[in-house]
């Protein structure tokens, strides 16, 4: 049966947006996911792919074993300080698993513990990076039909992927979103609205990785305290007039938009969900998205951020409907 996120209905005590925001990252949804994703883990082989230019992105690439022949191969990307052991991946990834697809989980530049792959910083604009190595990855991996599913901010880079991906020739069957960021700028805005909890989560991951890249290079980097302490706006505002090209914080935040009509020549099939709920990506942004044809918006009423939890098991229907979007565009012999 097709899900529809539009009839959602999460048991009453999981109908707060902060509830499945939290509940989707905790430790408690992590100790499942890891019960339920351990044939993921076993499996997965280390793959280190070329990103161009002297860049190095870290993955790990586990092949299915349920059908004579893989339905495809399917490259997750996680969200802004999340890795490819993130409740969200792991639950995803043993799904897809099970329907028949060799799943790679992409580590972004220095997320998970690749600060030393490579010298400079990672930002979110890095997306020729991201293009270079799945095209890598196919390259290397043989496969029937390629597929890319991200959350949060590894859903805009999946969106991203696919505008680029008839340039770079990339062969994409199909991408799915789950909460992408759409407008940075509206995002940021929306961090600083939420409850204190969401900018102090971010900021502490984040603090986190800095100083660990600020340790392995030295003579690169140096965070200041004060900075550290300045919030999302603060600390990304120091990060992009210090160590970018950009000339002002808002036109890095517009080099990764993918607001308004900037989807609309995507020619790679498509399906995004999101919550009406999300306290950090606002669903106004989805609203006034200029879409093609063959891209799917699912707004579901209840999820939060890259929750849709729907039980008290913390199983996801995001992870579920990842899948079938995924399935659907590579059937099976």
């Amino acid at each position: 049966m097709s899900l529809d996120p539009a009839r959602f209905r999460p048991p009453a005590p999981l109908r707060n947006a902060h509830v499945q925001s939290v509940l989707a990252s905790s430790r408690f949804r992590k100790i499942f996911t890891r019960r339920v994703a351990a044939d993921l883990i076993a499996g997965a082989q280390e793959l280190i792919l070329d990103g161009g230019e002297g860049v190095r992105l870290q993955g790990f690439l586990t092949l299915q074993n349920h059908l004579p022949q893989a339905r495809g191969l399917a490259v997750l990307v996680h969200g802004w300080e999340g890795s490819v052991d993130s409740s969200y991946i792991l639950a995803t990834g043993a799904r897809l698993l099970d329907a028949g697809f060799d799943v790679f989980r992409l580590h972004l530049r220095d997320h998970g513990d690749t600060h030393a792959l490579n010298r400079d910083l990672f930002h979110s604009c890095r997306i020729d990076e991201v293009v270079a190595a799945v095209g890598n990855l196919a390259r290397r991996v043989p496969h029937r039909a390629l597929c890319v599913a991200g959350y949060s901010l590894g859903g805009n880079f999946a969106l991203r992927v696919a505008l680029r991906a008839p340039a770079a020739d990339l062969g994409l069957r199909h991408v799915a979103a789950v909460c992408p960021v759409i407008s940075p700028r509206a995002g940021l805005e929306a961090i600083e609205a939420a409850p204190w909890f969401y900018q102090h989560y971010f900021m502490h991951k984040w603090g986190r990785s800095l100083r660990r890249k600020q340790a392995i290079f030295p003579d690169a980097f140096h965070f200041s305290a004060s900075e550290l302490r300045a919030g999302v706006r603060g600390l990304t505002r120091a990060l992009v007039d210090r160590y970018t090209e950009f000339d002002s914080l808002d036109a890095y935040l517009d080099g990764y938009s993918v607001a308004g009509d900037r989807l609309a020549g995507l020619q790679v099939p498509a399906s995004i969900l999101t919550a009406a709920d999300d306290p950090v990506i606002p669903v106004e942004d989805f609203r006034t998205l200029s879409l093609p044809p063959q891209v799917r918006l699912s707004i579901a009423p209840w999820g939060g951020h890259c929750g849709f939890l729907a039980g008290l098991r913390l199983d996801g229907l995001a992870e579920a409907w990842v899948t079938e979007q995924l399935a659907e565009a590579c059937p099976a012999d």
